[in-house]
């Protein structure tokens, strides 16, 4: 069994947060220390999440309270920030997103409008958030069919919460995607923008560690990275397929790293 082709090959890890660090409020037994034997054998730890309710400083906050006692300044990057690299500076967005997607609308220097806004607007940013309603599914859909255009963080059907799978922002954006007869760019994992975004802050050499074939297996293939499939989120056992190398499989990121540096 050879998880890197014979010794520790890689720069990076790069893991995802919901189903690999936590359930919801409740943390991964083991994947907290599991970090901290990868920086101690000279791994570099990033963090990429689809999830863009949450500003940046929440999840790095979120990290150290569930144990993680390495610095996380810097290392975490989300969906959010890859759909605001496609934007302009001054151009007029539509927010059907939460506040992590606000703050990365502000930092692109791009104008977040409200609802009722009268004039003509560029884009409308559609991402993961509680609150969604129909009049925000209106708004967005009127704008796009004014001629704004559509960005998605992610087009996730369901994210793993701590009481079981939930509706993500794929089901929100497909509502509006309907409306409008529109599709939208997305611009998360597994796409190329976030793609570009991973190996402009972390680097070309690298593991991605997720627990969804879909949006993290693929995001590990955009890459050209090996891919740690963990079953403690989306996935079971039952569900891994055959062309999945058994080594990169784990119950969860503490085997899998306790694997991986036992070569």
């Amino acid at each position: 069994m050879s998880l890197s082709g014979g010794g520790l090959g890689h720069e990076v890890w790069i893991l995802d947060l919901d189903g690999v660090m936590w359930l919801g409020e409740t943390p991964i037994p083991g994947s907290a220390e599991a970090v901290g034997r990868l920086a101690a054998a000279g791994i570099r730890v990033g963090y990429c999440t689809n999830n863009s309710s949450e500003r940046v400083g929440f999840y790095e906050e979120k990290l150290a309270r569930l144990g993680v006692r390495e610095d996380v300044s810097g290392s975490v990057i989300s969906s959010a920030m890859a759909a605001a690299s496609l934007l302009h500076a001054g151009e007029r967005v539509l927010l059907c997103a939460g506040d992590g997607a606000r703050e990365a609308v502000e930092v692109a220097g791009a104008e977040v409008v409200p609802q009722s806004f009268d004039g003509a607007i560029d884009t409308v940013l559609v991402g993961f958030h509680r609150s969604f309603d129909y009049a925000a599914m209106r708004a967005a859909v009127r704008a796009v069919l004014a001629g704004a255009r559509l960005i998605a963080t992610n087009d996730d059907p369901i994210y793993p919460a701590a009481d079981g799978p939930a509706p993500g922002c794929g089901s929100i954006l497909a509502s509006i995607e309907r409306g409008s007869g529109v599709g939208a760019v997305v611009a998360g994992k597994p796409h190329g923008t976030m793609a570009d975004l991973v190996r402009g802050t972390f680097g070309t050499n690298g593991v991605f560690v997720g627990d969804s074939l879909h949006t993290d297996g693929a995001m590990a293939a955009e890459l050209n990275w090996s891919f740690g499939l963990v079953l403690s989120g989306n996935i079971g056992a039952d569900a891994v397929p055959a062309g999945q190398p058994t080594e990169w499989v784990a119950p969860d990121l503490a085997e899998l790293v306790d694997r991986y540096l036992r070569q």
